[in-house]
């Protein structure tokens, strides 16, 4: 069974983030941008496993789950799959470095603006990239 609901949830909580990643933005909470622009894209592309009735892994880069199930999507996706997968794998590399940081990283310190930039701009590429394909 596939509950389309809980893929539309996913969409609109990943619009709603995109708005507090704009406040953390303003505010030079970098590493935090990050972390959450992180969150935006499993969110979404979780969404779209789940709206085509793919299996949605417990990890939290979906993209070996995007490219099994390429064929599922509509070809507008389809055509994206490659850059959606670079993203998910780019910032998942980031999740746990952003949030709590190690010995020799303070997240506060060591993200920049153009860090956040970047995550920002690949969240919100996401979000346009799968809104009408999750239905």
């Amino acid at each position: 069974m596939v509950n389309r609901e809980l893929a539309r949830d996913y969409l609109e909580r990943s619009r709603k983030r995109l708005l507090a990643i704009d406040l953390l933005f303003r505010e030079k909470a970098y590493a935090d941008v990050v972390r959450e622009c992180q969150e935006v894209v499993e969110l979404c592309l979780k969404g779209l496993l789940r709206t085509y009735g793919a299996g949605v892994p417990a990890v939290h880069d979906v993209s070996e789950a995007l490219k099994k199930s390429k064929r599922r999507f509509p070809a507008p996706v389809q055509r994206k799959i490659a850059r959606l997968c670079e993203i998910s794998r780019t910032l998942r590399r980031d999740r746990e470095m952003a949030f709590y940081g190690s010995e020799d990283v303070t997240p506060s310190r060591f993200y920049s603006r153009n860090d956040a930039l970047e995550a920002r701009d690949m969240a919100r590429a996401v979000v346009r990239a799968v809104a009408g394909a999750i239905r």
